[in-house]
């Protein structure tokens, strides 16, 4: 597994927001922070234009591989909160406002790269206070009385992995979708990718004019 080993940054992001394939980020940060304020479907675009940027393959990590990168800074689900037990999304808006009015986010702000060391991985800053996105969409699993599960995927909302694992909606700011993902993301959430190792080949046979 290859990830970056730092965040995305407001630099970076700004670079696809200049070439008109990304949106503005909510946080508007600048510089050697990582970009904050961003909904999947904007660290989606940032992979897809990186992607083609430079001729190999970036996405989104999964679940099972940010919690392999981030090794023995890796904690399992915490959800808390009065929010709606239905709608994970709102459990953790909730959780993420009853810590804010506590002041348990001693360090709120962004910080810059480095900020928060390097894990056994040689990750930087995984788990500190930016939270990241995945690609892996929230799954219900019930079982009934019979002992017989059943699993209900919905990929309007995802895992997002920081100081816990919880889960987000993917905010789609146009408020003509309608739908409880209509919304601006939080200013703690942003992102980091995994590159594809198999395209360096292909990359460079590309370049040669080999494919």
């Amino acid at each position: 597994l290859e990830i970056m080993k730092f965040q995305v940054t407001a630099s970076d992001y700004d670079l696809c927001v200049s070439d008109g394939a990304c949106k503005p980020a909510d946080s508007r940060l600048v510089g050697n922070v990582p970009v904050t304020g961003v909904s999947f479907l904007d660290a989606q675009a940032y992979a897809n234009w990186l992607s083609a940027k430079t001729g190999e393959t970036w996405r989104l990590p999964t679940n099972v591989e940010w919690a392999y990168a981030a090794s023995e800074r890796f904690r399992p689900d915490i959800e808390g909160g009065d929010g709606d037990p239905a709608d994970p999304a709102r459990r953790w808006l909730t959780q993420y406002r009853n810590e804010a009015a506590l002041g348990r986010k001693a360090d709120p702000e962004p910080r810059p790269l480095g900020a928060f060391g390097i894990n056994s991985k040689g990750v930087a800053d995984i788990a500190g206070n930016v939270w990241e996105w995945t690609s892996t969409c929230y799954a219900h699993v019930t079982m009934t009385s019979d002992g017989v599960a059943s699993s209900l995927t919905n990929c309007g909302v995802h895992v997002v992995e920081g100081f816990h694992r919880t889960y987000m909606s993917n905010f789609i700011r146009d408020g003509k979708s309608g739908g409880c993902a209509v919304g601006t993301p939080p200013d703690n959430l942003g992102f980091r990718l995994v590159h594809e190792r198999g395209d360096f080949l292909q990359a460079a046979l590309r370049r040669l004019g080999l494919t």
